[in-house]
């Protein structure tokens, strides 16, 4: 039986998930003044994407995604969790690429330790060579953002979430500037499709942050693995993808070979034929679009051990239940990423 990613990795961290949670942040009075960005508003979304990228390769295609959805303006991106420098050379090198080092990367919290199983692509790089700006502190990055923003800020999160529970601590007025859409849970559904719900990765890398990002003031929009765990791409539209010669597209297709390479439970995927499972794709989505999704309001609980409970005396988040057309979404994934 083929051991899923997610699965793979909440093992990975179940030791250390009863560590404590530190911050690489000071502490901020509540009255603390940002300068907000006057600058002539767009029509586009404002986000910043926080992500655990370099464990599975599905936050590899969600960036890549994001840089290629002209509805998106991408304020900051910020690493979370294991290696979160690692994680940062990643998402610098690919925005070298992208030719898009006009974006901040935000250095998160490194809690705790997790597969770094991309670090082959960025081997010898020097994040300090990176022509854009580095931010140490991932976590300020975030709260400066929001606050400084005279838009409401989409936070895609499609990692687990200490980051975000830290930046609420700091400054909780973010929740009253944000809307926070997140690839966490497991309401139905757990992975492959499975009718048996289960403790999500995300979320059971640390309850504890979830708990206070699902009930923060912000709105709150989750694809949970009902339905971002059941996204792959196969033969023509995965072929044209592969077949691609954009710059950012081979360097995605780089990194997705490297990964299979060097993750033992990635090794059933076969990067000549088919995907693995793009969870992460969804959440980017749902920063612009919810269209070709179904959408409900549930209470939903966090449980300690990181399951997602319906319990509507709960504090109510809106869920992508369901697919309407999950074909037109692998479709506009492809037409995405190709353009």
């Amino acid at each position: 039986m083929r051991i899923n990613r997610r699965y793979f990795l909440r093992l990975l961290a179940e030791a250390a998930m009863a560590l404590p949670t530190t911050a690489c942040v000071s502490t901020l009075k509540k009255e603390e003044f940002y300068p907000v960005n006057t600058q002539p508003t767009t029509k586009k979304t404002p986000v910043i994407l926080d992500t655990d990228i370099g464990s599975d390769i599905d936050d590899t295609w969600a960036l890549v995604m994001m840089l290629k959805s002209p509805e998106l303006d991408v304020k900051l991106i910020t690493t979370d969790t294991g290696d979160t420098k690692y994680r940062a050379k990643i998402v610098a090198k690919l925005l070298e690429i992208a030719g898009r080092t006009d974006i901040p990367i935000g250095i998160g919290i490194p809690w705790p330790e997790a597969p770094s199983s991309q670090a082959l692509w960025v081997q010898g790089y020097n994040l300090a060579s990176y022509p854009g700006t580095i931010r140490e502190n991932g976590v300020e990055a975030i709260v400066e953002t929001i606050m400084g923003s005279p838009e409401l800020i989409t936070l895609v999160c499609i990692g687990p979430v200490p980051n975000i529970k830290a930046a609420l601590e700091r400054e909780p007025r973010i929740a009253e500037r944000a809307r926070f859409v997140g690839m966490q849970g497991s309401l139905w559904r757990g992975y492959d499709g499975s009718p048996h719900p289960v403790a999500e990765y995300n979320v059971a890398r640390d309850p504890e942050a979830c708990q206070a990002a699902f009930g923060a003031s912000w709105e709150v929009t989750i694809t949970p693995l009902d339905t971002c765990g059941i996204v792959r791409l196969r033969g023509k539209k995965y072929e044209t993808i592969r077949d691609c010669e954009n710059p950012l597209v081979q360097a995605l297709m780089e990194n997705y070979r490297i990964w299979v390479q060097n993750s033992e439970w990635a090794r059933g995927f076969d990067p000549d034929k088919e995907s693995s499972v793009l969870f992460d794709t969804v959440a980017v989505y749902l920063a612009f679009s919810e269209e070709l999704l179904v959408i409900k309001e549930h209470g939903v609980r966090v449980t300690d051990d990181g399951r997602t409970l319906i319990d509507e005396s709960a504090r109510r988040i809106r869920c992508a239940t369901e697919w309407k057309d999950l074909a037109a979404f692998e479709d506009l994934l492809v037409h995405r990423l190709t353009q």
